[in-house]
């Protein structure tokens, strides 16, 4: 797991649901700290030397007052892509909203539980990579 501790009660949140799915699933995992969401994709290719399965992103971008919300919600989600179009494996946890209220709902495992999501989403792509390619 990879998680930007900028809104870190938001955070937490994530981490929960994305722990609770990963330990659900048998999976062993670590979790590295960076400041924000942009820090996210190059930690993950920093990582991605170390052999690991797959990775998961998890972070939160509340819009405020300025257009940096989009430079970050943006440019987060392409560095991700295109580690994942690369061939990693990545669950994308990282929340764009609009409010504080919108995070909450979101980062919450009682609720919509985006952290197991993109825990699960890494699972998939995992077991994904590791099927046997299918000769005709």
């Amino acid at each position: 797991m990879v998680v930007a501790t900028f809104n870190r009660s938001i955070s937490d949140l994530l981490l929960r649901g994305c722990d609770l799915a990963l330990c659900t699933a048998g999976a062993k995992y670590r979790t590295i700290e960076v400041p924000g969401a942009l820090e996210i994709p190059p930690a993950i290719k920093i990582a991605a030397t170390d052999g690991l399965d797959g990775y998961v992103a998890l972070g939160c971008v509340i819009r405020g007052e300025t257009t940096h919300y989009d430079t970050v919600a943006n440019e987060s989600a392409r560095g991700l892509m295109t580690l994942g179009v690369s061939g990693l494996c990545i669950g994308n946890g990282i929340l764009t909203v609009e409010t504080h209220a919108q995070a909450l709902e979101r980062a919450d495992p009682g609720q919509l539980d985006k952290g197991g999501d993109a825990a699960r989403a890494a699972l998939s792509l995992i077991t994904l990579a590791r099927a046997p390619t299918e000769q005709s």
